[in-house]
């Protein structure tokens, strides 16, 4: 962990920038010499800056601009950068640091997300404290790979998640458990300097009396992944025929369905009960104590990444950066 002395800050856009506008606050050029301005006085490393195009409220974040994010990132990297900054806002966050976890396997330096609850500027802002923060810990030192900074605590961005929409803590560790094989060779289609193009997830959250119309609707959409969240352990409708029989249907066209648990802690286990194991005896794998965020950010850069059916599968039940560990 070799200390950062050229970190490049990418502004994304999100609370921490943002200015009041006639419609309420929006994401809002000029934040580098704001910045400047606010840290002058503080010992930090050096760093340099690019605002990207276009900047967003973070409600507004895709994965196609997780593909400019990516390049930005590798691009700094290539020009001598030993860390990477990313502002951004806070609603979407944790997904975008999963996404860039998965999306930047094997870079050989630092990347941390931290953004603001409040505006940078206002009363009781926590925008300068996080982003003064997060250079004084690329400054000391920080493993390669993808981290969240928030309020003086660095996280795995695989295991956590936005839990409150108020305060200084909105981040938190989720406590997931369940599945630990560790990938013993990453594809090499995974590595950070191969193109990933864009894949098509969808998430399905199981509810009571669920119908197997809500599962054929993506599927005909034409998604080549699904997050289903089911219940507990990993459990879903097992004596509803036609819901088994959409789900078969997914796997029958290719369609990677994994299972996650809704519940903030414990993981996917199909095999306890019957109503996990009649989904398992349909094609849905299992995600074990994967969060939303990290099973939704780890399919877009497998199938993005041009792996064919069986080996996303295969790799979606092995831990590839902390997501499973």
């Amino acid at each position: 962990m070799q200390p950062a002395n050229n970190v490049m800050v990418l502004y994304t856009g999100g609370t921490i920038g943002m200015q009041a506008s006639a419609n309420g606050l929006a994401p809002a050029s000029g934040f580098e010499a704001r910045m400047s301005e606010a840290l002058a006085q503080l010992n930090m490393p050096a760093w340099g800056f690019r605002e990207m195009s276009p900047l967003i409220d973070s409600a507004n974040m895709t994965p196609a601009y997780w593909q400019r994010l990516r390049a930005a990132v590798i691009e700094a990297v290539d020009e001598g950068c030993d860390a990477v900054l990313v502002l951004h806002g806070t609603d979407t966050l944790a997904y975008s640091a999963a996404a860039m976890s998965f999306q930047l396997l094997g870079l050989p330096a630092p990347v941390l997300f931290t953004g603001s609850m409040l505006p940078a500027g206002v009363p009781d802002s926590d925008a300068w404290e996080n982003v003064s923060g997060a250079l004084a810990a690329l400054g000391e030192g920080l493993a390669p790979g993808v981290q969240l900074y928030f309020h003086g605590a660095l996280m795995a961005p695989t295991r956590c998640a936005k839990i409150r929409s108020f305060g200084r803590h909105p981040f938190a560790a989720l406590r997931r458990n369940g599945g630990v094989a560790k990938a013993e060779l990453v594809p090499a289609a995974l590595h950070y300097r191969q193109a990933k193009a864009l894949a098509n997830v969808g998430v399905l959250p199981l509810v009571p009396g669920i119908a197997a119309a809500q599962l054929d609707g993506l599927i005909d959409s034409g998604i080549q992944a699904l997050v289903l969240e089911c219940f507990g352990s990993g459990t879903g409708p097992s004596d509803n025929p036609q819901f088994l029989a959409s789900l078969q249907r997914a796997q029958d066209n290719g369609v990677v369905v994994v299972a996650i648990t809704q519940c903030h802690e414990g993981g996917v286990e199909l095999d306890v009960y019957e109503a996990g194991s009649r989904l398992r005896g349909v094609g849905v794998l299992s995600g074990g104590g994967m969060t939303r965020e990290a099973a939704f950010g780890k399919l877009n850069a497998l199938i993005g990444a041009g792996l064919d059916t069986a080996e996303v599968r295969r790799l979606v039940e092995l831990d590839l950066c902390g997501e499973l560990s």
